[in-house]
Formats: C-alpha cells, structure tokens, sequence
C-alpha cells in the first residue's frame, strides 16, 4: 500500500506501527525520517537493548535476506513489539525468505527494509509486497530544481505550524528560497541543514530569516550571487553584473553551468510574460509558477527586454551553455564567456 510521508508520520506518532515498511526512492531524506522516527519511539530504551536490531544489506553473508526474515520471526523477549530493520537493503540479492514471509507475518515484529533506489514492482516478490495490504510502501524521488523552493518554504510554514506560540512564528524573505536552492540543488537533507543553521543562527528576537543572514550563517554572498546578478540585467546595471562575473569566474563554488540555469529559467518567463493577456500580479505569479513577490521584476524587465530581444537572450544562453560543454568552444575561459554573455544581452 503506498502511502505519504506525512500520512506515515502521522500514524507512527498514533502508535499505529504496520508489520511491514517498504521505504525506497532517489531521495533518503524521507527514508531517514522514518526509520529515525521507527529506530527511536517503536520501543522503549530498555526493549531496544533486546527485541530492536538494525542490520546493513551489505553485512549480509550471500546477501540473503534470510537471517533477517528469520530474526522478524522471532518472539519479542520483552514481550511486546520486536523491531528489525535493514538498511541499504540493495545490496541484497536474495529475496526468496521475504517473499515467503509475506504469506505469513509476525503480528507483533515491525520490519522495516530500507532500500536506496526504486525495487521493480512488477517483478516477484516486489509485486507481491506492492500489493499486499499491510505492507506501508514509501517511494522518496528527487526533487526536480523547480520544486525546491516551494518544498522550502513548506518547510517553513511547516516549522510554524508545529510551533505552539505564535510570537516565534517565522517569515522567510522570498529572495532566500531561490538563493538557498541554486547554491545548495536538491539534496533534502542539505537544505534542511541550511535551514536548521538559519533557524538556528537567529538572534534572540529576530523571528526573519534574511539574505544577510544567510550570509552570516551559510556562507552565501548577500550581494554576490545569481540573484543579484539577475537583478542587475533587469536594471540594465552591466557594472554590477560584471563584478558578479568576475566573482563567480574566481570561485569554484559558481560554475557557470550551474549558474546559467536561473538565468534561463528567468528569461524563459520573461518571454511567457510578453505573450500574457493578464499580467496582473496574481495571474502572473499563478500562470509562471512563482512568489506573487517577484512579479514585479517580470514587469520590470518586460520594459528593458522585448518578446523579440527576450527570445536572443535564450539563445545567448543556450549558445553559452554548449560552449561550456565543449562545443565550438576549443578554450574560451568562464571569465571570458561571462563577458560576452553579459554584453550580448545589454546591447
């Protein structure tokens, strides 16, 4: 039975524990959430000692699944709830004791197999474990970029609603989203990390988190990053944005491949702004996708840029974006390809 990770959660802090959890995917960080939750509250510190073991796919003598099947069948000396869980359960090639153990489970063992990567459902003992229905199945993908600083700020609101005083609820500046997610990608467990630093790091009375604070706390340039450079090509400002060039060609933190993206995905707007009927700010930031707070710089940049200047910058940018890949491009340097980039677009 696949099910949510906030329904799963849900449930384990009910102390409503199911026989059997599949948790699988590209992305640990909802794997971890679990098995953490599972690992620390399924039972108390002393049946830990006795009736909880963790084991590691890879440990596993013929990467058999056996031994763990045989410990899931075991009685609890305690008494109540036994706990077997095994992690990076990849590694194991032998599933024949688990597809057996489907048809005849230990009502008081809650086995949880965590496994990095996607099991093929349709195939033996996955399928059968899809479809049994008291196996609870979690399948965690990579967020795609796009997705990450909505997934942050839910993080947020998240944290505030689970906050029981609302004098320490927290607002985020929208310009830290986007930051955080070009500077950090998609890894879940990084941003929460960032996150938790951000949190963490606020002065006592200080309920925003802001870009200095990033800065102080993250180590995030407030006035060197993609997002001033994309403001300073909205204000036409090419002194600025060269400075931030030159700044992104002397640190390996910035390669340029990674901060093209942003820039396209701007533009790419931009152009679909253009073409809008309705560009008030709720359509707009409805139709692209995007905080009703940047808007505003869409309309302004729709006045520097036209739809038919708009449409060269994104081929500017792919043009550039090959070049770094290697193509008709024998040794021009990031410094350089900067440079022109930044021209073509202002003239």
């Amino acid at each position: 039975m696949i099910k949510k990770h906030e329904d799963i959660m849900q449930a384990l802090r009910a102390d409503n524990y199911a026989p059997i959890y599949v948790l699988c995917g590209e992305e640990p960080y909802y794997t971890d959430k679990v098995f953490d939750f599972i690992a620390a509250n399924a039972l108390d510190e002393m049946a830990r000692e006795f009736d909880q073991q963790i084991v590691y796919g890879r440990d596993l003598q013929g990467a058999d699944i056996a031994p763990i099947i045989g410990a899931a069948r075991g009685f609890a000396m305690m008494g109540g709830r036994k706990v077997v869980i095994v992690r990076e359960a990849q590694s194991i090639k032998k599933w024949d004791a688990f597809g057996a153990y489907l048809d005849n489970l230990m009502p008081q063992t809650v086995l949880v197999i965590c496994y990095n990567g996607k099991p093929d459902k349709r195939q033996g003992v996955w399928k059968k474990a899809a479809e049994h229905p008291q196996v609870i199945w979690q399948q965690s993908d990579k967020l795609r970029d796009y997705e990450v600083e909505r997934w942050i700020n839910a993080y947020i609101a998240d944290f505030n609603k689970q906050s029981a005083n609302s004098s320490k609820q927290i607002n985020i500046d929208p310009r830290v989203a986007p930051l955080l997610a070009n500077a950090i990608g998609t890894d879940l467990s990084a941003i929460v990390g960032a996150l938790q630093k951000l949190l963490d790091g606020r002065p006592e009375g200080v309920n925003t988190i802001d870009v200095a604070l990033v800065e102080r706390n993250i180590g995030i340039s407030k006035d060197y990053n993609i997002m001033e450079m994309q403001a300073a090509l909205i204000r036409g400002d090419v002194v600025h944005a060269n400075r931030i060039a030159q700044y992104f060609a002397s640190s390996k933190d910035h390669p340029m491949i990674r901060e093209l993206a942003p820039l396209f995905t701007f533009f790419s707007n931009l152009l679909m702004y253009h073409y809008m009927p309705d560009k008030s700010q709720a359509n707009v930031a409805k139709e692209l996708g995007i905080n009703p707070y940047f808007v505003k710089d869409y309309a302004t940049a729709a006045k520097r840029y036209s739809a038919g200047k708009t449409f060269l910058i994104i081929g500017y940018l792919r043009d550039t974006d090959a070049r770094l890949k290697g193509i008709n491009n024998p040794s021009a340097k990031d410094a350089d390809l900067w440079k022109e980039l930044i021209y073509k677009i202002m003239h």
